[in-house]
């Protein structure tokens, strides 16, 4: 053989007469306390949070940052609590939700009768994604003057804007997700004798829950933010509003901290929503159906 070419080992052969004699070591470990408690996807987001608060408090406190331009942590939760307990912010809270909510359910239910019309016509299906390339790309925002022109000064300009941001999100996601529906499912809703409403409810929406609750997330997200940054508007054209005028009238009162206590508690709002109402949705539907990891 050249030198070159390493020599072959062969390697002896073994056999395990008795499947006892037969060890692969530990196949699974019991897990430490902290091992456990880390793998709790709360734990974990709740870490994320503390960290990024401490971030913040480290930061205005070791560099000895001016007040008005950033308070620290504890100034701007010291006055959102004060707010809370002993002012009117739950107030103001409480009237931004319930306009969200109004909005957000008007805005689903528009798209669940526009997908319920494109799934059963052509020209249904043709309208959707005519609509939502037209009006999906344009800013909820941009639509409040006419609102305030059309419907005044009023919830309702607030609650225009919001079905405008809710509406082609959910529709579009609802209904890309009834195109991806495989055909071997429709044929079995079919055999079974399902049509019309029945088919979509049976079939369709189990399929396609997924790219449904994208669009849920994703039509929240944006009435959220339109809504804030709608009343930051409508509450200086109106002196009233929600958490939006409560972030706007902190502002012209050169009150930096009710700023970043209004802002922390948009922030707050919006992580409940996602991580209670969503995530628990998700976790009692797609995770158990197998749909997703």
């Amino acid at each position: 053989m050249s030198k070159n070419v390493p020599e072959l080992v062969m390697r002896p052969e073994f056999e395990a007469g008795d499947i006892q004699d037969a060890h692969t070591g530990d196949v699974e470990r019991q897990l430490s306390i902290f091992e456990r408690v880390w793998n709790i996807n709360g734990v974990r987001k709740i870490v994320i949070l503390f960290g990024l608060v401490a971030t913040w408090q480290i930061y205005t406190v070791a560099l000895d940052v001016e007040p008005l331009m950033f308070p620290s942590f504890t100034l701007a939760a010291e006055r959102m609590l004060n707010d809370l307990f002993y002012g009117d912010l739950i107030w103001k809270i409480w009237f931004s939700v319930k306009v969200l909510l109004y909005g957000y359910g008007m805005g689903m239910g528009i798209a669940a009768v526009l997908v319920l019309w494109a799934t059963a016509s052509r020209l249904g299906s043709d309208f959707i994604a005519t609509a939502t390339a037209m009006f999906n790309p344009l800013p909820a925002i941009a639509m409040l003057p006419l609102a305030m022109l059309w419907f005044g000064l009023g919830t309702a300009s607030l609650i225009f804007v919001l079905v405008h941001s809710v509406l082609w999100a959910v529709a579009l996601n609802t209904h890309s997700g009834f195109k991806n529906v495989s055909q071997t499912l429709r044929m079995i809703g079919e055999n079974y004798g399902l049509r019309g409403v029945p088919f979509v409810w049976k079939v369709l929406v189990p399929a396609a829950f997924p790219s449904i609750l994208s669009g849920m997330k994703v039509g929240w997200a944006f009435a959220w933010r339109t809504l804030i940054g709608a009343e930051l508007v409508f509450g200086a054209s109106s002196g009233s509003g929600g958490l939006g005028w409560y972030i706007f009238e902190s502002s012209q009162n050169i009150e930096t901290e009710g700023v970043f206590a209004g802002l922390f508690m948009v922030i707050l709002i919006g992580i409940v929503v996602e991580n209670i109402v969503f995530r628990n949705v998700e976790l009692k539907t797609v995770n158990r159906w197998g749909m997703q990891r």
